[in-house]
């Protein structure tokens, strides 16, 4: 394939803003495609496919629009440009850069719905956020991403993922296996989160140094966790002393999550909630916040919204009927 080259002469704009220290934005340009870029003084050479040289151009149209808007570019912005560009996508508005999280290999990981993008903008502000919401609605998705991005720009130097090991219609005692073959399934949806999001021997790597940790809630006993970002997922099947101690293990520097759906809780009957309980004692607290998730912001099958309606509807008919 043919290549062609081009200028770019930008004016009236911050160049070493646009290109970073020691050239480290176009460095970073440079890694997603094979044009050669450099620069000398106000004017940016390309050299490369005239469809590459298109779609830089259009980039770097962004950046420097994003940048005579907030005054910097951080990696994040540079990176969603382009992803976006990549999908056929120009202009950058104000909620494209707010409700990106996590920039993969292949995709950009970002809020797609209005429940989704407030929670973001919460978990960005406080350091414990409580998300209740239905199955499918992101929760668990988007703090494990959350959780990475923190991770990758070096906010906290560690990830712990943790889940009550509640049984739900079945026993751990005849599951196959050791105990942790027989906790494993309990974990499974985290792994397939990181899975997603970190390349395959890199996470291997991590977990084998516990740099992430994957573990039943029971395992953080007796703990303080300082520079570390921790999620308590399916929070609902944490009793209220589990609660409890799980927020009482953040050390300096730490920052958590707590996921759950208050209408799937698998505790005997006897046993209180800690998630209901922590919604009714812990409101008010500077940096806990808490975000409602709804329906409206189920992102899985399309079904699996009417499937939950379904069950609403019936609930409340039988609740009435009783």
């Amino acid at each position: 394939m043919s290549t062609i080259e081009k200028k770019l002469k930008l004016s009236n704009i911050d160049m070493l803003a646009l290109i970073g220290i020691n050239d480290q934005n176009i460095t970073l340009i440079e890694s997603y495609f094979n044009t050669s870029i450099s620069v000398r003084g106000e004017t940016i050479h390309l050299k490369g496919t005239h469809y590459e040289i298109d779609m830089l151009e259009k980039i770097f149209n962004e950046l420097v629009f994003i940048l005579s808007k907030n005054k910097s570019l951080t990696q994040q912005d540079i990176e969603l440009v382009i992803q976006l560009a990549k999908n056929g996508k120009e202009v950058i508005s104000e909620s494209d850069i707010n409700s990106a999280v996590l920039f993969t290999k292949s995709d950009v990981i970002k809020a797609k719905t209005p429940g989704q993008f407030e929670f973001i903008k919460i978990a960005k502000r406080n350091d414990i956020v409580f998300a209740i919401g239905p199955a499918g609605t992101g929760k668990t998705y988007l703090s494990v991403a959350l959780a990475v991005a923190s991770f990758k720009n070096h906010f906290v130097n560690k990830i712990v993922l943790c889940r009550p090991a509640v049984e739900a219609g079945e026993s751990l005692g005849f599951l196959p296996g050791d105990i942790r073959e027989k906790i494993d399934p309990y974990l499974r949806p985290l792994y397939d989160a990181l899975d997603d999001m970190i390349p395959f021997e890199k996470l291997k790597t991590y977990l084998e140094r516990n740099t992430i940790e994957i573990i039943p809630l029971a395992y953080m006993r007796g703990r303080t966790l300082n520079n570390a970002f921790v999620i308590l997922d399916e929070a609902q099947n944490a009793t209220a002393m589990q609660m409890k101690m799980f927020l009482t293990r953040l050390g300096a520097n730490s920052r958590a999550i707590i996921t759950g759906d208050i209408t799937q809780i698998d505790l005997p009957m006897k046993k209180e909630s800690g998630l209901i309980q922590a919604q009714n004692i812990l409101t008010g607290i500077d940096g806990v916040a808490f975000v409602y998730f709804t329906k409206a912001d189920v992102v899985r099958h399309r079904l699996v919204k009417n499937i939950i309606e379904a069950y609403e509807k019936y609930e409340m008919n039988n609740g009435s009927n009783s």
